[in-house]
């Protein structure tokens, strides 16, 4: 089910070109199309965590498909820009709601190896990322890009009534039981929620902004944009041997010098790109990139749900993921408005590769002077 929720959220990145083609969007809204499917995805973080106190996590994740169903269908048949923005929100919902509870449900059916199973949900994730930009080339061949977001609305509809089935059938832990009180869980574990935020708010924005221009930034240094689709394929490619590794490596590794290492590793690669020009240079850069920053990823989750209570775990959790959304959503928005102002893309990459490095710089900082938690409180 996460494959589909995942391509849901992803497939606006190579669909960017196409809907242009046939709109003459400008890159302010294009940029635009692909932060509202990322700003649905932080708007109901919150609310997922209060629902995630009264309702099990199986019936919230069903909820999920069921919004990601009608959204797609949605926004596959709509023809006015206004309506594919709120389509593009509708499926970045199902995203928000989808991704709080059944990543806090993967955490407790596994709490002995919460990263390694973290790990494996975030590597059936990557899969529809990897798979997205060669999917919408082979469906522009025999059709349009509506087609893809038609196809992506029936498997949606198919693989929420199979979880259903089974989750019916399965045993499930009763973690959530203790789970009560959003804001209590907020004020009792905000230390862990703020680093948390901010390892990957910043890196997440920049990232968001990266990948759905990826294939623009191709073409502005002289590459066709089938080769720049290839090259955003490497980069979420990467991303599968990332989940794989790093949740192992989140479980046997101290969780803040980890975070802190492969937050520098991602902002070396920020600040080294605007010097890439050549198609081999970007494919081993995407390689690179699309291996760090995916690392990140299930080493936050291991980070916070290794260690949250059982009475902290999923409002904690969806707390820390509305604030790294709210901070994610707005990449592709600020990077298309700064486009269309006519700033480069050189100096674009160097000022977010900057802007990461502050906070990189500050995290060292207050953790060598001892300031950032290692686990979250007991």
């Amino acid at each position: 089910m996460v494959f589909c929720i995942n391509l849901g959220r992803v497939v606006f990145a190579p669909l960017i070109e196409p809907i242009r083609a046939t709109t003459g969007a400008s890159d302010a809204t294009l940029g635009l199309l692909a932060t509202m499917a990322w700003a649905g995805s932080a708007l109901p973080r919150l609310p997922t965590g209060v629902l995630l106190t009264r309702i099990s996590r199986a019936k919230v994740i069903f909820g999920s498909g069921v919004v990601l169903t009608l959204g797609t269908t949605f926004t596959a048949f709509a023809f006015d820009p206004t309506l594919l923005l709120v389509g593009a929100f509708t499926m970045g919902l199902a995203s928000g709601v989808y991704l709080t509870a059944a990543n806090t449900l993967v955490s407790e059916l596994f709490p002995e190896r919460p990263g390694r199973a973290l790990g494996q949900h975030g590597v059936a994730a990557q899969l529809a990322a990897v798979g997205a930009p060669a999917l919408i080339s082979f469906v522009l061949v025999v059709g349009t890009w509506r087609t893809a977001l038609q196809g992506i609305a029936v498997a949606a509809g198919v693989v929420t009534v199979a979880f259903t089935i089974i989750a019916r059938r399965a045993q499930l832990p009763d973690a959530g039981s203790k789970d009560r009180d959003l804001l209590g869980a907020a004020r009792a574990q905000w230390h862990i929620i703020v680093t948390s935020v901010a390892t990957i708010g910043v890196a997440g924005l920049v990232w968001n902004g990266l990948f759905n221009f990826y294939v623009t930034y191709a073409t502005s240094v002289g590459l066709s944009a089938g080769s720049g689709r290839t090259l955003l394929l490497l980069a979420f490619g990467a991303g599968v041997p990332a989940f794989y590794v790093s949740g192992r490596l989140a479980d046997r590794l101290p969780s803040i010098p980890y975070l802190l290492t492969m937050l520098a590793a991602f902002t070396g690669c920020v600040l080294v790109l605007p010097s890439l020009t050549e198609f081999w240079s970007l494919a081993a850069f995407s390689v690179v990139v699309g291996y760090v920053i995916h690392s990140i990823f299930p080493a936050v989750d291991a980070y916070l749900l290794g260690s949250l209570p059982d009475r902290h775990r999923a409002s904690a959790y969806a707390t820390y993921g509305a604030g790294m959304m709210v901070m994610q959503a707005p990449g592709s928005a600020l990077v298309g408005r700064l486009l269309d102002a006519g700033v480069t893309f050189p100096t674009l990459l160097r000022g977010m590769g900057v802007a990461l490095l502050v906070v990189l710089v500050a995290m060292v900082s207050l953790h060598l002077n001892g300031r950032l938690p290692s686990a979250a409180r007991a």
